[in-house]
């Protein structure tokens, strides 16, 4: 059973269609109490930095309750777009510290080329590390981004995924039994539903 955190952030809906058409069970929680009781969380996220921060402490204990599931008991745990910022340190975006679950920073997007910011549509990744979730056999992975801010691992052990756009980011983190990823795997097609059922499998 997966759960997806609702602490009122996220592209749920369309998440919630994929897995139920992947026939992987899944359900949507705010309780912190249930959310204890989970075997792995989605953590998603769509939005300002600081106000998904504030909308996770204002829920009384789900801090705690996420903070205990990723580094204590240590279940499966993969955020999503924003909910993979929330796992780092900081970001340029607030002021508000981060979950600090990975070595990381979450920098905002300062091209001098001409490409737009955000950064939308369909983008390669390339696996930058040996995970569950990643796969080096597969050059062709392609999913869809919508993001002005990216993430930069301070310890390259930490990145799961490379992507370019004016830049080389991190499109996917990893540090044992949390992953994130900066794309949509909801809205990625064949490649997104391979990466949720891989998640499912862990």
């Amino acid at each position: 059973m997966i759960t997806i955190v609702n602490y009122g952030l996220g592209n749920i809906g369309s998440m919630l269609n994929m897995l139920k058409y992947l026939d992987i069970e899944a359900t949507l929680e705010s309780d912190p109490v249930k959310i204890s009781n989970s075997e792995k969380l989605i953590l998603p996220g769509v939005g300002s930095f600081d106000i998904a921060m504030k909308k996770i402490h204002s829920i009384d204990g789900l801090l705690d309750v996420l903070n205990f599931k990723a580094k204590e008991e240590r279940i499966p745990i993969l955020g999503i777009c924003l909910g993979m910022q929330l796992m780092t340190k900081s970001s340029e975006e607030g002021k508000i510290k981060g979950l600090g679950w990975i070595e990381a920073e979450t920098k905002r997007f300062r091209l001098k080329s001409n490409l737009k910011v955000p950064h939308m549509g369909w983008n390669k990744v390339r696996s930058s590390s040996n995970s569950l979730l990643s796969d080096f056999n597969d050059i062709n992975q392609r999913y869809y981004f919508v993001h002005s801010y990216y993430v930069l691992v301070e310890n390259q052990v930490n990145s799961l995924f490379k992507t370019k756009y004016g830049l080389e980011f991190d499109s996917g983190i990893v540090d044992q039994n949390i992953y994130g990823v900066q794309f949509h795997p909801e809205k990625s097609h064949k490649f997104g539903m391979k990466l949720f059922q891989k998640f499912a499998n862990l």
